[in-house]
């Protein structure tokens, strides 16, 4: 129980699952078809089948320097949640490297002491001074709000005091589950597993946060207002206009069409709803915090550097927008002189 009330805590505090990266793990189908949406003229557009099954993804993207070679793996994170993401090439990669590079990201705990917070958790979601979303919505913006509530969360009256990025994170989440679309962290821990079967040394870049006053923290937050309605009203947008275009990218990801791949683009979503994390009191109290994406992708550069300079084959993850992205990881170490080949 504590265990659990314990990584409860750690997780209100990264209330962002992309700032997240996965480790390698310790030990331890039908296709889908929604409801097509309408075209500006009110015809229905064509459905998209989710595949299932045993699925790929994407090839490998080579980075290489004279005869030493670093394979990338692309992770997105919306695919459908009825594959089974299985790679013979991804796994014989790994079992021939020297090195798994774990993907840049952040990881916030709060350790043992942490327990002293627990009891000032209650309420932790809402806004303070009992304000709610008609309050803190503009009349139109409310306006759409309203019928996402009626159809995700019914005759829940309590979402209504929730603050605006966790209600977003509700909303996406339920959406995207009633799309048939998961997480996809799946591919990533496999992976892990897979370094861990074949004994590869692992290499963490993520930067990990000690919150240093729990209780102060909880407090505090609970106490001050964040930047938070962008985000709800990025998520919602996201959901009125771009389910399918998502189930289109899902598809594409998990039977790895490249040119589709490639055309990926990504919304203000993650934008928004990383801001008002950033606004948020956490923040005021260890602003190391804001720097926290940007040091830890100076970790995955330096380690990917050192890697292909010392090993023959390296190994790593990155997120499919830091793989495409011309200002990405890739791009970067293109820029240095590196080879960056896409799959073939």
């Amino acid at each position: 129980m504590f265990t659990r009330a314990l990584s409860a805590l750690t997780l209100c505090f990264l209330t962002l699952p992309a700032l997240a990266q996965t480790a390698p793990a310790a030990d331890p189908p039908t296709p889908v078809a929604d409801t097509a949406p309408a075209d500006a003229a009110g015809e229905p557009l064509p459905q998209t089948i989710l595949v299932s099954g045993s699925r790929p993804g994407p090839g490998l993207w080579k980075v290489s320097k004279g005869d030493h070679v670093m394979w990338v793996f692309g992770a997105y994170d919306a695919l459908p949640k009825s594959i089974e993401w299985r790679s013979k090439d991804a796994e014989r990669k790994i079992a021939q490297s020297q090195e798994y590079l774990g993907g840049p990201g952040m990881g916030v705990g709060v350790g043992w002491g942490g327990i002293a917070a627990l009891p000032f958790m209650v309420g932790f979601k809402k806004n303070p001074d009992g304000v709610t979303l008609r309050d803190l919505l503009s009349p139109d913006l409310y306006a759409r709000w309203a019928p996402l509530k009626q159809k995700y969360f019914a005759n829940d009256d309590d979402i209504e005091r929730e603050r605006p990025v966790f209600v977003a994170q509700e909303l996406y989440r339920r959406a995207m589950v009633e799309a048939g679309l998961a997480r996809g962290t799946e591919p990533r821990e496999v992976l892990g597993k897979l370094a861990k079967k074949h004994n590869v040394k692992y290499t963490e870049t993520t930067v990990r946060i000690q919150v240093k006053e729990p209780v102060r923290t909880v407090r505090e937050f609970k106490k001050t207002v964040m930047e938070d309605v962008p985000c709800l009203a990025a998520t919602m947008s996201s959901l009125e206009t771009d389910v399918e275009a998502i189930r289109v990218r899902a598809n594409a990801w998990a039977v790895g069409e490249l040119d589709a791949i490639e055309k990926l683009n990504f919304d203000e979503r993650e934008t928004a709803c990383t801001n008002a994390f950033l606004s948020s009191a956490i923040t005021r109290l260890q602003p190391e915090i804001l720097t926290a994406k940007a040091r830890s992708m100076d970790n995955w550069m330096a380690a990917a550097e050192k890697a292909l300079e010392n090993n023959t084959s390296t190994f790593s993850v990155l997120s499919m927008k830091e793989v495409l992205s011309p200002q990405g990881a890739l791009a970067k170490l293109k820029a240095k002189g590196y080879t960056v080949e896409k799959p073939n």
